[in-house]
């Protein structure tokens, strides 16, 4: 994180307040203006903190304008609300998260057809929703592996899959559905190579890509979380190979 002084975030507005498209070499020249020692590298790591703050909107490659929070905010489909409720009225005292993985066809250059419904709770409960939701829903698996998703997933559009939910994971509360937030959604997709193999490669790369530049991402939450799930050093060195790719 950059000192707020460093970014003269105040003067960037004021700068750029009456210009609703500017480029990158625009930034560059306003911070060259302030210290014309400042190194290209500084700026980069500058307008990828202002991006991540909400103070920068990335709108196109090497194009921004002023722009506050965009905040992520997956849709929540009638399956997802209907199986939270029935899982929160059986275990009431359970921390329990439920997403899609379709809502990440939003950043992906590939379709799948294919979507698993992530029901994530507390460890010692997986086992319990587990047979809870074998009697309501037909495809339903617990920590499966690859090899198990391959033989008897063929012919299902979405499977239930029963996982343990990671300590302190970042969340979000959407009208009484607590779900994933976007920074969880990356890091589980850099984590995890069997249930998002559809997004592994140069899909994740665009995946990445896609949701740094439609979204705010708030870098400490992800890392934090990656740091539970013991991949911040490696998420860390990838993010960094995406800004530079940007620039």
């Amino acid at each position: 994180m950059i000192a707020t002084d460093k970014l003269n975030r105040n003067k960037l507005k004021s700068h750029f307040k009456n210009k609703s498209v500017f480029e990158t070499k625009d930034i560059i020249a306003f911070y060259e203006q302030i210290d014309g020692n400042i190194k290209p590298t500084t700026i980069n790591w500058r307008i990828y903190d202002l991006v991540q703050n909400g103070i920068l909107q990335r709108i196109g490659r090497g194009k921004f304008t002023i722009g506050e929070e965009k905040k992520y905010t997956p849709e929540i489909s009638s399956t997802i609300k209907t199986v939270f409720k029935k899982l929160k009225i059986e275990f009431p005292y359970s921390n329990i998260c439920v997403w899609n993985t379709s809502v990440l066809n939003e950043f992906m250059q590939h379709q799948p057809n294919h979507f698993f419904i992530l029901v994530e709770t507390d460890k010692e409960t997986t086992n319990s929703v587990f047979y809870f939701l074998r009697e309501i829903k037909k495809s339903v698996f617990i920590e499966p592996t690859n090899d198990i998703l391959e033989k008897y997933n063929l012919n299902e559009r979405e499977t239930f899959i029963i996982k343990p939910i990671i300590s302190e994971a970042p969340t979000q509360n959407i009208n009484g559905i607590e779900t994933v937030t976007i920074e969880k959604m990356l890091v589980d997709i850099f984590c995890d190579d069997v249930i998002f193999s559809a997004q592994q490669g140069g899909e994740m790369r665009t995946i990445f890509k896609n949701a740094f530049e439609k979204y705010t991402i708030k870098q400490s939450k992800m890392l934090r979380y990656a740091d539970r799930r013991r991949k911040k050093e490696e998420l860390n060195q990838f993010i960094k190979t995406i800004s530079n790719f940007w620039q």
